[in-house]
C-alpha cells in the first residue's frame, strides 16, 4: 500500500499565506482556559474503546504490534489522502451512531475560496463567526474567522505556556528534541503529528515518543477539514490515531489540532463524538511556517519581537503559541525564545499535560505511564482510582533560565 506514497510538498505553504491574522482581527473576549478533568479514560461504553483493533500481541497494553519503521508496519496505512470508503467499519459505525443521536450538527460542508479560507455558500461572516454574539455562537462557528466553540481549547491556564509543535515528525525534529533534552530539567512538549509524516519519518517519531513527549493528531494528510464530508473527517483523524496507537504501545491520543485552525461545530463534534478527542487551536501565531515561503512571510527578527512581547505581557490567559518543527529556522525561533519563558516567570509544559490535567491520552496519563486497555464495562470501576503516574508531573515544569519535505503549512 505504501509503494506510491510520497511526501506532501512545501509549495503548499504558499496557500497558507493568506490566512495570517484571521484570528487576531476578530474581537472576542478571552475565555480563561479550564483544565480538563483528570480522568484519562472513557467509560467502557464510549465508542473510542471499540475503534482500535488489537489483532497483533507485547507492547505496554499487552499487544505485539509490527515494529515501527518496517514495511509490515507502514503497509497498514493509506498511501495518500485516505479513502473514506476503506476505513474500518467500527469508525463508520461510531459516526453513524453519533449522527443518529444528533450529536453531529447538520451544517453545510464548506468550500475553499482559493486562499484556504472556508466559505459556506451564501452565508455571511456573521453567520460564519466573524461577528458572532459572544454568548450565543452561531450554528457554524468557524474557527477560521475567530469563532470559539466553547468546548474547543484556545488558551492555557493563567501563568502557563502550553508548548506544542505542528507538522512533525520531520528531520528538524531531531534538533528540537536534542534541545529539549539539554534543558535542566528536560522539557516535555506535545507534537501534533501528520499521519503521512509518521510513516515517512518513523525514527524521529520514535525518538520524540521515547523521550516522553506527548503525541497528538494533526490529521493524516493536512487537508482543510471543514471542506470534507463527515466520513472523510473520520478517516483523516482515525488513521492518524491508529498510527499513533499502534506505534506507542496502544495509546489513544486525546488531542488534535486542525490544519490551519480550520474547524467548525460539525468537525469538532466529529472529533469528540466519534473519537473522544478535544480540539486545540491557539491564541498566538508566530507564522513561523511562512519563513519557508518565497518571498518569506515573516522573519526570525519578527518572530523574536512577537515572542518577546507575548512572553513579557500579561499572564492571563496563558499562552498557546502556534509553532512548527518544520525547518531548522522554525526550531531555532523556539530555541531563541525558550529561555525568556522561565526568566519571566512562566510555567512551561507539554500542551497536552497543561490543558489536559496531566493526561495526554484517552487511556494513559503520559507516554511513559501505564496503558489501560478497557475491554468491557466491568473494568471501568478499576480505572477510577488509577493514579496519573510519576512521569506526569514532569510534563509541566518551570522553564530553564539558561541561555524529506512533508506537509508544511499550519
Amino acid at each position: 500500500m505504501l509503494g506510491s506514497l510520497t511526501l506532501l510538498s512545501i509549495p503548499l505553504l504558499a496557500s497558507a499565506a493568506a490566512i495570517q491574522g484571521r484570528h487576531d482581527d476578530h474581537d472576542h473576549a478571552h475565555n480563561v482556559a479550564r483544565l480538563l478533568p483528570g480522568q484519562w479514560y472513557h467509560d467502557n461504553d464510549h465508542p473510542s474503546h471499540a475503534l482500535f483493533k488489537r489483532a497483533t500481541a507485547g507492547a505496554t497494553d499487552g499487544v505485539t504490534y509490527p515494529t515501527v519503521g518496517t514495511p509490515e508496519w507502514a503497509g497498514a496505512y493509506p498511501d495518500g489522502p485516505p479513502d473514506a470508503k476503506s476505513m474500518p467499519a467500527e469508525w463508520l459505525a461510531a459516526l453513524n451512531d453519533a449522527v443518529a443521536r444528533k450529536a453531529i450538527p447538520s451544517i453545510p460542508i464548506a468550500t475553499n475560496t482559493g486562499d484556504d479560507l472556508p466559505t459556506y455558500g451564501g452565508l455571511d461572516h456573521h453567520q460564519i463567526g466573524r461577528n458572532f454574539v459572544r454568548d450565543l455562537p452561531p450554528p457554524l462557528c468557524s474557527a477560521s474567522f475567530g469563532c470559539r466553540i466553547p468546548t474547543d481549547i484556545w488558551d492555557a491556564p493563567d501563568g502557563h505556556i502550553a508548548i506544542s509543535f505542528d507538522d512533525g515528525p520531520l528531520p528538524p525534529t531531531a534538533d528540537l528534541v536534542a534541545f529539549l533534552d539539554a534543558q535542566n530539567p528536560p522539557q516535555l512538549v506535545t507534537h501534533f503529528m501528520i499521519g503521512i509524516n509518521i510513516i515517512q519519518e518513523s525514527a524521529e517519531f520514535t525518538r520524540a515518543f521515547e523521550r516522553g513527549d506527548d503525541m497528538a493528531v494533526h490529521t493524516w494528510s493536512h487537508r482543510l477539514m471543514t471542506t470534507l464530508s463527515n466520513e472523510e473527517v473520520v478517516a483523516e483523524l482515525g488513521w492518524t490515531m491508529e498510527a499513533i496507537h499502534n506505534s506507542t504501545g496502544g495509546r489513544v491520543p486525546k488531542f488534535w489540532r486542525p490544519p490551519q485552525g480550520n474547524t467548525d461545530r460539525r468537525v469538532s463534534a466529529i472529533a469528540k463524538e466519534v473519537f473522544g478527542m478535544h480540539t486545540v487551536i491557539w491564541n498566538q501565531d508566530t507564522r513561523d511556517w511562512s519563513m519557508e515561503l518565497t518571498p518569506a512571510g515573516t522573519t526570525m527578527e519578527k518572530i523574536a519581537s512577537d515572542m518577546n512581547e507575548w512572553i513579557k505581557g500579561p499572564k492571563s490567559p496563558g499562552l498557546v503559541i502556534l509553532e512548527h518543527e518544520l525547518s531548522s529556522d522554525t526550531v531555532q525561533a523556539f530555541k531563541s525564545a525558550f529561555p525568556l519563558m522561565g526568566q519571566n516567570g512562566w510555567i512551561t509544559g507539554s500542551l497536552a499535560a497543561v490543558v489536559g490535567n496531566d493526561t495526554a491520552y484517552l487511556n494513559a496519563a503520559t507516554s511513559k505511564s501505564e496503558v489501560v486497555g478497557v475491554q468491557n464495562i466491568a473494568e471501568a470501576k478499576n480505572l477510577n482510582n488509577v493514579p496519573a503516574g510519576g512521569d506526569a508531573a514532569s510534563a509541566s515544569v518551570p522553564a530553564s533560565t539558561a541561555g524529506g519535505n512533508a506537509v508544511s503549512t499550519k
